[in-house]
């Protein structure tokens, strides 16, 4: 997964708040947004100006941008092979009308040649500090960035924590800040909000089951810590991630400790380039796995990859799942 390999002017000091509670600043849209506005960069205030030319890199950061209507804004995207087909997204319209810049991980050059003004991606999943491109290196060339915070836990020096979808509705807010399109944003959020009250209201009730987020490995399995979305679509679903307390994105674990674990449902996070059923199929076959409650009872649950990295397809992926769990009581 690539997330792993997967700044004077005017500026609103209220939207300092959103480090702790994740809400937006109360700025009005109007078609002149105001030349530059403070909004956190993980727990750094940073100025931004409002930008013209976005690169987004993977699906998540770009449908964002594209939930928030800025499709104008955006220049182009950077999309890896683990991505699924950008046709298959709710917003394929919107993709069709950028460009489509690399199929590649992020990189300085391809940024600086695009004449990007701001770069949307995550800590260590587009930002990388092995492969040279950072908010800082960045900063030197006069491009903006902006990091999705279910990555900042780990953010050197500046660090954030927010749960999973917590997140996600602070980088909506956030970015409706940057771009002036707040009451968008807001609305946006609002609606996101009450899908998933919706889906709290109708969680199972009871012991959560017990359910393991199949990423990827055979030796050893890569599964999802506290740190990212499937985490809180397990929780607010009804379940319980076997590795939710692994104060982690994504970690490496061992057999041992999923067969202890003794999962009753197993979620396949499907890959453009690690097809779900390849993976079913493993388990079923492995002398580690195939006596798993989950796989003796073919409770496999699918998880489409942008619907398990941060981006607003994490509801989507929220109301699926819940709908499936359902079928189990």
């Amino acid at each position: 997964m690539t997330s792993r390999t997967r700044r004077t002017g005017l500026a609103f000091g209220v939207l300092a708040a959103l480090l702790a509670t994740g809400c937006g600043a109360e700025v009005a849209d109007s078609a002149e947004p105001a030349a530059t506005v403070t909004v956190p960069r993980c727990g750094e205030e940073v100025e931004y100006r409002t930008p013209q030319r976005a690169v987004a890199y993977e699906g998540g950061s770009a449908d964002k941008l594209f939930a928030l209507g800025l499709t104008d804004r955006v220049h182009g995207y950077v999309m890896p092979p683990a991505n699924p087909p950008v046709t298959e997204s709710p917003w394929a319209a919107e993709y069709a009308r950028v460009e489509m810049l690399s199929d590649d991980l992020l990189n300085k050059e391809l940024v600086v040649d695009a004449g990007a003004d701001l770069v949307v991606a995550g800590w260590n999943s587009g930002f990388s500090d092995q492969r040279g491109i950072t908010p800082q290196i960045l900063d030197q060339l006069g491009i903006q960035s902006f990091m999705h915070s279910e990555s900042c836990f780990n953010y050197p020096n500046f660090p954030q924590r927010l749960t999973p979808f917590e997140g996600l509705y602070s980088d909506l807010e956030r970015l409706g800040a940057i771009f002036g399109v707040p009451d968008r944003a807001a609305t946006v959020v609002a609606d996101l909000k009450a899908r998933v009250a919706a889906v709290q209201a109708r969680a199972p009730q009871g012991d959560p089951v017990p359910v393991f987020l199949y990423d990827s490995g055979t030796d050893q399995p890569f599964t999802a810590g506290a740190q990212v979305p499937p985490t809180d679509i397990i929780r607010i679903a009804g379940g319980r991630n076997i590795f939710a307390d692994l104060d982690v994105r994504w970690s490496q674990v061992g057999w041992e400790a999923v067969t202890s674990a003794q999962p009753e449902v197993i979620i396949i996070l499907d890959y453009g380039d690690q097809p779900a059923q390849e993976k079913i199929d493993f388990l079923r076959t492995s002398p580690l796995t195939r006596e798993l409650p989950a796989v003796r009872d073919n409770r496999f649950f699918v998880l489409d990859y942008n619907e398990g990295i941060s981006g607003p397809r994490n509801v989507d992926g929220l109301e699926k799942f819940a709908d499936y769990l359902r079928t189990l009581s």
